[in-house]
């Protein structure tokens, strides 16, 4: 049986991402959650995360905020509770157009998540000291 887990968000330790982003983890992999990833990410007004693609499917919905996310080219507005659903290898970004901080919440479908970014080709661990989405 899988062992239940309990965080508390207010004891969570954010990982700086570049340029004001900051994200939240939540469980997986390293918590010894081995069905997904999930955590929170906040974006100040302005920022532009790059394109990218993930190595696995993933969720967002806009918990605060808004913005516009970019799906394989097509740029759509996102608001309040607005959700994506993105497959594994496409590429994607999501770009805070407001004027106050946008916070997203983000499931991956593994435990096993890498980013690689359209601009370099580069793929990287996520939440790894290379993953910098305020490049």
């Amino acid at each position: 049986m899988t062992e239940l887990k309990y965080m508390r968000f207010g004891e969570q330790a954010p990982i700086s991402r570049g340029n004001g982003a900051m994200t939240y983890p939540l469980v997986g992999g390293a918590d010894g959650t081995d069905a997904f990833t999930a955590g929170i990410s906040h974006f100040p007004p302005g920022l532009n995360v790059p394109m990218h693609s993930h190595n696995v499917e993933e969720m967002v919905t806009v918990l605060e905020g808004s913005g516009e996310c970019e799906i394989d080219g097509v740029v759509r507005p996102v608001g309040l509770f607005d959700t994506t659903f993105i497959p594994g290898g496409v590429t994607h970004c999501f770009r805070n157009t407001g004027d106050v901080p946008m916070k997203i919440m983000w499931v991956y479908a593994s435990t096993s998540v890498t980013r690689t970014f359209a601009d370099t080709g580069q793929t990287v661990e996520h939440l790894s000291g290379e993953d910098l989405i305020g490049r």
